[in-house]
């Protein structure tokens, strides 16, 4: 299975609940339920006293807004990278929300997120 086979409405609803699921978390400062989606190799590499330093001393990742827009989608071999503009509930401005999704034992894992 390759996701970027998807149109771009199929991928957006694989993706944008994905993607309200991290918010939602993070502004809970919720680890396990943050890396649920994640691919194996992701939520090995994330070290759950680092993230949770991060959901304690990042007002940004615990003051996102619930809503985003979606921006679009860029396919790269078996990966999709969704693209959002992301707001804070306190701080003002606009980020960029990346979302890597892909196939991991036939079923739609998050490889990469990231706000920038």
């Amino acid at each position: 299975m390759n996701i970027g086979d998807k149109s771009d409405d199929e991928i957006r609803a694989l993706a944008d609940p994905l993607w309200r699921h991290l918010v939602k978390q993070s502004n809970e400062g919720n680890y396990g339920e943050f890396v649920r989606n994640f691919a194996a190799p992701l939520a090995l590499a994330m070290n759950q006293v680092a993230v949770n330093h991060q959901f304690a001393n990042s007002e940004l990742a615990r003051n996102l807004a619930d809503e985003a827009d979606y921006l679009g989608i860029i396919r790269r071999g078996e990966h999709v990278t969704v693209l959002y503009r992301q707001r804070s509930t306190r701080k003002p401005g606009e980020w960029l929300g990346r979302l890597v999704l892909g196939y991991e034992d036939g079923d739609v894992r998050i490889f990469a997120a990231s706000i920038f």
